[in-house]
């Protein structure tokens, strides 16, 4: 086991190298110039741009920037802004825990709402229940999170103020935008759920469990449910990349101030140290979710803890 996991963190390395090659590479060849998105051209002599063009290094070749940048990365420096001469590293770590509450959120109203609703569908099958739980996940799937995101602050800030529309301090202004970004996953969790478990339920297994005596509740929730799980957690390491991909829509809805918000801004101005660190420090948090999703599995699934003949 733990061969297992140590090779997993090994090659979750390489994936987190091969996400800083892949980001660097197309932000190099977007269009665009740099240096022109920072100041005013008229006001300064092409002298004083190409000075300037040097001392950011983007006159070098391809493969010196990659390198400078590869390296400074190794060593925890992520850059600087281009726009406000801030170090990138920094800025992200204080607006993370913004955008980690905010999935961390999501992430439990996807799992309640979807392995909920995927059970009573499951069990009620082809039932009013069951048509309603596929219409929910069917709508948490379908639906833009920004169409969704307006359409609950129109609801519950405008019309009954019930929550705060915009900001990110305190609880209630983290309900609108988990409850946004959460259905988004619970659509997807209440599919897998459901056929995870009728897949279950026609097991011969399970008509032992029946035929033996043992109460329906502990055949339903102590075995079928045990093993349906397991699809339902691989797709949660998924789905917290498609969230923290999500927060940059999610936070500029709600106005949130976390990492979402920050590369959109980056885009926007093209600030692209604060672009490549913060995706990659994204691929950093999602590979460590999915190697603790992988680690889970020994304690879901006693089958994957049993050692190959």
């Amino acid at each position: 086991m733990g061969k297992a996991i140590a090779f997993r963190l090994l090659s979750s390395l390489g994936v987190v190298a091969g996400s800083s090659i892949l980001v660097f590479c197309i932000l190099y060849v977007l269009p665009g110039d740099v240096v022109m998105n920072m100041i005013d051209p008229s006001s300064m002599s092409p002298e004083a741009i190409a000075n300037l063009r040097r001392q950011l290094g983007v006159d070098r070749p391809f493969h010196e920037q990659f390198l400078s940048y590869f390296g400074r990365v190794l060593q925890g420096d992520f850059g600087t802004s281009l726009v406000n001469s801030e170090p990138v590293l920094p800025k992200i770590i204080t607006h993370f825990p913004a955008t980690l509450a905010l999935t961390a959120a999501a992430s439990v109203v996807s799992v309640i709402v979807g392995v909920v609703l995927g059970v009573l569908s499951a069990i009620h099958r082809n039932t009013v229940i069951d048509i309603v739980a596929r219409v929910v996940g069917l709508f948490g799937i379908s639906m833009p999170t920004f169409w969704s995101g307006i359409l609950l602050i129109l609801i519950f800030s405008v019309y009954l103020g019930w929550f705060p529309a915009m900001g990110s301090d305190g609880l209630e202004t983290l309900v609108l935008p988990a409850l946004t970004l959460g259905m988004l996953g619970a659509g997807f969790i209440v599919r897998i759920v459901r056929n995870s478990m009728l897949e279950v339920l026609g097991e011969p297994f399970i008509t032992t469990l029946r035929a033996k005596g043992l109460p329906e509740r502990a055949v339903m929730y102590r075995h079928a449910l045990r093993n349906a799980l397991i699809p339902a957690v691989t797709m949660l390491g998924i789905l917290i990349g498609e969230m923290l991909a999500g927060t940059v829509v999610i936070e500029t809805v709600f106005s949130r101030q976390g990492i979402g918000r920050i590369i959109a801004d980056a885009i926007m101005a093209k600030d692209l140290p604060v672009v490549q660190g913060v995706i990659l420090f994204s691929a950093m948090v999602y590979v460590i979710v999915n190697v603790l999703v992988d680690i889970s599995y020994l304690y879901i699934d006693p089958r994957v803890r049993r050692p190959q003949s």
